[in-house]
């Protein structure tokens, strides 16, 4: 009767896992990267990864090369960033990525960040001013560019006189890879003393499609007086108030997606008000404004603004952030493992630097952890190994007392002070690998570095799920297994190598604790299958390692075996 008990309560627990884990998982664990490529009639081919459409009246977008010819634009041109400079407005909106394809195909366009208003994803940057007395340029005002191109070596000015005293500059550099400098100028030839006051401002329509979840913010964020700020996102601001403003000496602000960044920095000595607003519709935006300066007839005034568009490369961020900018690498949602994600991110991101090969550079890094961790396992294999050896002493136990559970307990523990077993002592190194898996997990999932990164054969994406489904017998069946069912060749790997890893450990006493280990593995199976394939190779590989460290132990210490068959 208790057998059946534990049966049916191993079964419900079993049942519980699979069938709520997806719910947790959507909160907690967000899923892997998009297939970046699928299996059909045998073949593997790229899946498109475009962004997804903006809501919105189908009438106001337009086709975005007839919007770009429109209006006078001054090309941009580097190793990092193509695109062009819209004279009417003075606004960056047309900005591209070289060096980042949107899907693995070789003929794949290049991911675009910046798109001008009425296309869609509109989404721009541009600079100005307010202030009392003073006619400022606005979107109509069409600018004069003293300059043919922006390139690293060859910076832009762009000028508009108001006609009533007040000359606006905007000078123009860039860098080499994604940083724009801007220096806002305003020179006083009227009669009159007229109140400037400079801002900036970051626009977008629409929210992308990469989900903000609890582990990974997407979103409008910053760093205000030194801290970072990831508790605005799309919906508080949808919900209200629209508008949510931060008062700040130095840091920045922008919107973050998970490979992409658009970011204000304001000159770091001044004051500002920083501002995340909603207009109509899916419209966002992020500014930020100076304090106002009378400027007296004859007088200028600079004022230095510096636009971060493109990719949130770590090294490209932690250069920027040793140049000034506080806590620039924040724009990686890191979360509470910080302090540990960033070494295992350097770690790896050195070992597919030597290697070229970032599947073999996560089987590396398992091989390094492993080896750190040796003293710690080895005392959690020995702990397990006496286990097995005392297992007959605590059978011989169980036949003794099996109608006196309480004084079972009590011979048991002292059995285990006799024989100088813990139970619990295996359990640690378990525990040590919990932040292992979830800072790989975090830096699978956030770094740019490892997007589209291939591994062999199928694998041509170890951020996405393994694009191989059993159940549609490897994409020769014409449909696709829901995620909760897309069981992969490394999935199944999993599975297999768990369940020998299982095999080797002591079994379990308590028959109900049996049958958990039993299917252990296979629902583990179930679970990891829609994570990153990086993880599974892992997972995988520190498998095999366990076992054979396991193999190792019993064959350096043959009487624990001999204790066992005894």
């Amino acid at each position: 009767m208790d057998d059946k008990k534990n049966i049916i309560l191993a079964v419900l627990l079993t049942a519980a896992i699979l069938f709520g884990w997806p719910y947790i998982a959507k909160h907690f664990f967000p899923a892997a990267n998009p297939p970046a490529t699928k299996i059909e009639g045998g073949k593997t081919t790229p899946v498109s990864q475009g962004a997804s459409p903006v809501a919105g009246t189908p009438s106001a977008i337009r086709d975005r090369a007839l919007v770009l010819k429109e209006s006078p634009r001054l090309p941009i041109r580097t190793p990092k960033l193509t695109g062009s400079i819209n004279l009417k407005g003075a606004r960056i909106d047309d900005i591209v990525l070289p060096t980042y394809g949107e899907t693995i195909a070789k003929d794949s366009p290049f991911v675009r960040l910046y798109s001008p208003s009425g296309t869609k994803d509109a989404f721009f940057a541009g600079f100005g001013w307010q202030g009392e007395g003073l006619k400022a340029p606005d979107a109509n005002s069409v600018w004069a560019a003293e300059g043919k191109e922006l390139t690293p070596t060859s910076p832009v000015t762009l000028r508009w006189n108001n006609g009533t005293g007040q000359t606006f500059e905007i000078r123009l550099s860039v860098d080499e890879n994604y940083m724009i400098t801007a220096q806002q100028k305003v020179s006083n030839s009227g009669a009159g003393t007229v109140g400037v006051k400079p801002f900036g401002y970051i626009s977008r329509s629409g929210i992308p499609h990469d989900p903000d979840t609890w582990t990974i913010h997407i979103g409008p964020m910053g760093v205000f007086n030194g801290a970072a700020n990831y508790d605005v996102n799309y919906k508080d601001l949808a919900k209200g108030p629209s508008t949510q403003s931060f008062q700040s000496t130095g840091g920045w602000l922008g919107f973050t997606d998970k490979y992409w960044l658009s970011a204000l920095v304001p000159d770091q000595k001044a004051a500002f008000e920083g501002q995340f607003r909603k207009g109509a519709g899916t419209q966002y935006q992020a500014d930020y404004s100076l304090a106002p300066t009378m400027l007296a007839p004859g007088k200028a005034i600079t004022q230095t603004v510096r636009l971060f568009v493109g990719a949130k490369e770590v090294k490209t961020l932690e250069a920027y952030q040793d140049a000034g900018i506080p806590l620039f690498d924040r724009a990686i949602d890191w979360g509470w493992f910080y302090w540990f994600e960033k070494p295992i991110f350097a770690l790896l991101h050195w070992l597919f630097e030597h290697i070229g090969n970032f599947g073999v550079a996560i089987i590396c890094l398992t091989f390094v952890v492993r080896a750190l961790m040796f003293p710690v396992a080895q005392r959690q294999f020995a702990s397990m190994a006496a286990m097995r050896a005392v297992q007959p002493k605590m059978k011989a136990l169980q036949e003794k007392y099996k109608d006196d559970k309480p004084k079972l307990q009590q011979e048991m523990m002292e059995l285990y002070k006799r024989e100088k077993v813990n139970p619990l002592a295996g359990c640690l190194p378990i525990f040590i690998q919990i932040p292992i898996f979830f800072a790989l997990y975090k830096v699978l999932q956030l770094t740019i570095e490892m997007r589209h990164q291939p591994f062999v054969l199928w694998i041509k994406d170890l951020s996405a799920p393994d694009p191989l489904h059993i159940l549609n017998l490897f994409g020769l069946l014409p449909f696709t297994p829901p995620s909760f069912l897309a069981i992969g060749v490394l999935a199944l790997l999993l599975g297999i190598s768990m369940y020998f890893q299982f095999k080797l450990n002591p079994a379990q006493m308590d028959p109900m604790q049996q049958q958990v280990f039993a299917i252990m593995p296979w629902m583990m199976m179930f679970i990891m299958a829609p994570f990153a394939a990086g993880l599974l190779v892992y997972w995988i590989t520190n498998n095999c390692l366990s076992m054979l460290q396991q193999w190792w132990l019993y064959k350096r210490h043959p009487v624990l075996n001999a204790a066992e068959a005894k």
